[in-house]
């Protein structure tokens, strides 16, 4: 049985020992014919923690990312070629990368945004619709270079000697335990003990079939064929992350109306804008990195408004005080704040978007304590673009699919459950990061090196005397101590039961398939109580986004209007979209560690 120690190694190399040195070679020659040890399903902060601290500890891992580069979304890099020259970049669209992602909205307009220009009024911006150019500057589009830098250095290391292989732009879209070759019946049982994880995957619309190396690394051998994937490994971790939160309000589909992280996203990948006078607005304390970043590269920020108040995080002193990195993070963001002129407006919303061919101005509100709107107060605000986000909601539908029991975080979306070394309840499979539960950086790094060394742990146990490492007792302590503040912060910024009384009949609720509060609302007096039915008699969630943007408001609207219903993910044998054309390719079955 695992246990932990006092000693041992602890940190970048940290392997967890275990066996004669003889026994160690046996097991490498055994596992090379057998395939990977591990595979990482998100290259973000903890899937590349996990990864180079795996392979650190001697593990063969396949890091799989949708993303053309690791990091994810916190550590998003700007496309090849975007240095600190400006110039022209290709207008959105599939070939440049720039179109809507699942769990952003939509339909984004670039602006210019290399100096700040005169505060347009309520009316029509006047002359052409901007082009996309490069923002100016932007030291905040990227904090936390120097443990981004670690990783990666240590990543291509890895990627040279072979230890990593890295599948980018895939889209896992199963997995199941078992040896493939063992036949349908094997693996079935809760905690079996698994010989093999088999993952299937397909490219992202687009990509090359072949992995592709870090900067000055050699290509990995692309030992499979294009369509659909099969990769097998011993263990499976799942640092999946996680999107965006959208609760719907009138006008929220017009163009210029982008995801508070989706306006991030462009500005690092793309050093690009959404607008030259960008309110930004919903909850949570992204709200405060994007106000700031986009002010640094250039945007006029007119107001931030957040939905909940700050001040309930004074209702836990003791959190705050055990945590006292994130007092300071907020005294510095409150700093910048003050530097760029940002005014914040607590307990306020927009409520409204106005344009015709793309947002002209919003309407601002306050709201009561459960996020109604106060008749009287609404204040009308000139603006080009409106970048608006709720939080975030962990992903989760490998997790789902795999069985993984959930909990209920205070914020009201689910996470996985886990042990103090990231085990899931399913014999095999660690979750680290996000999914887990929304924790921010930090937490996700700490989480993604814990899950690596308890399975490498797992991995090189001989019984009597096996140890996880040094400062394990100290590390657990850290990341209780993060979570706490991490659930402090999720109940702070969790959307009040009354913020479904700023809709009207119609408002689109379902983009994708066009669908309006009034027909949901129908749906509930024809009997609809939950998202399943809603979806079954509206259609709404079924479209390319699979409910990721409308699931929240159709979950409310489900429970007849309650703005505070707790999400409940739906199982499903499909995490993505996956063309007929993929699955008529795919192959019966696999070799351990072979191709399709």
């Amino acid at each position: 049985m695992v246990r932990s120690a006092a000693d041992g190694g602890w940190g970048s190399g940290g392997a967890a020992s275990g066996g004669t040195e003889g026994d160690r070679t046996e097991d490498d020659a055994r596992r090379a014919s057998d395939g990977f040890d591990l595979a990482v399903v998100g290259a973000g902060p903890a899937g590349l923690a996990a990864a180079v601290t795996a392979a650190d500890g001697g593990l063969r891992v396949v890091l799989i990312d949708a993303s053309e580069r690791p990091g994810g979304q916190y550590f998003r890099q700007a496309a090849p070629g975007l240095g600190p020259a400006r110039g022209p970049v290709p207008a959105p669209g599939p070939a440049s990368g720039l179109g809507p992602a699942p769990g952003s909205v939509p339909g984004p307009v670039l602006a210019p945004a290399s100096g700040r220009a005169s505060a347009p009024g309520p009316g029509p911006l006047a002359g052409p619709a901007p082009s996309l150019t490069l923002a100016r500057g932007g030291k905040a589009v990227h904090r936390k270079r120097a443990a981004f830098d670690a990783l990666s250095a240590r990543l291509a290391a890895h990627l040279r000697d072979g230890r990593i292989t890295h599948l980018p732009r895939r889209h896992v879209w199963t997995a199941e335990g078992g040896d493939p070759a063992a036949g349908p019946d094997r693996g079935r049982g809760r905690g079996w003990d698994r010989d093999y994880w088999t993952l299937r995957h397909v490219p992202v619309d687009g990509a090359p079939t072949g992995p592709a190396p870090a900067p000055g690394t050699p290509a990995a051998p692309d030992a499979t064929g294009p369509g659909i994937r099969v990769t097998t490994a011993r263990f499976l971790l799942l640092a999946t992350g996680a999107y965006e939160r959208q609760l719907p309000f009138p006008g929220w589909t017009l163009p210029g109306v982008v995801a508070a992280g989706g306006a991030q996203a462009v500005l690092k990948d793309s050093r690009a804008l959404p607008g030259r006078r960008i309110v930004v607005a919903g909850s949570g304390p992204l709200l405060l990195a994007v106000a700031v970043s986009l002010a640094e590269a250039g945007a006029e920020i007119p107001v931030l408004a957040e939905a909940g108040s700050y001040a309930a995080y004074a209702t836990r002193p003791g959190t705050l005080a055990r945590n006292p990195a994130k007092a300071v993070a907020g005294i510095r963001l409150a700093g910048e704040l003050l530097r760029y002129r940002i005014p914040v407006r607590t307990r306020s919303a927009v409520v409204r978007a106005h344009g015709t061919d793309r947002v002209e101005a919003v309407t601002l509100a306050a709201l009561d304590r459960e996020w109604r709107p106060v008749a009287g107060t609404e204040v009308r605000m000139g603006c080009d673009a409106l970048a608006v986000g709720h939080g975030l909601v962990p992903q989760l539908e490998l997790a789902v699919t795999l069985g993984c029991t959930l909990r209920a975080a205070p914020d009201g979306t689910p996470a996985v459950a886990v042990d103090d070394q990231q085990r899931t309840d399913i014999a095999g499979l660690w979750a680290a990061g996000e999914p887990t539960g929304i924790g921010g950086v930090e937490l996700a790094l700490e989480e993604g090196r814990m899950a690596a060394l308890s399975m490498t742990a797992s991995l090189h146990q001989r019984g009597q005397g096996h140890q996880l490492g040094r400062g394990w007792g100290r590390a657990t302590t850290t990341t209780a101590r993060q979570r706490r503040f991490a659930d402090l912060m999720a109940g702070v910024h969790r959307p009040g039961a009354h913020w479904t009384h700023w809709l009207t009949d119609e408002t689109e609720v379902c983009r994708c398939e066009e669908v309006t509060v009034h027909e949901l609302r129908q749906s509930y007096e024809l009997g609809a109580r939950d998202a399943r039915s809603a979806k079954l008699l509206t259609r709404a969630g079924m479209g390319w986004c699979q409910g990721r943007m409308c699931e929240t408001a159709v979950t409310c609207l489900a429970a007849g209007g309650d703005g505070s219903a707790p999400l409940a993910p739906a199982r499903r044998p499909l995490s993505c979209p996956v063309s007929l054309r993929d699955l008529a390719e795919s192959a019966p079955s696999a070799e351990p560690g072979s191709g399709t």
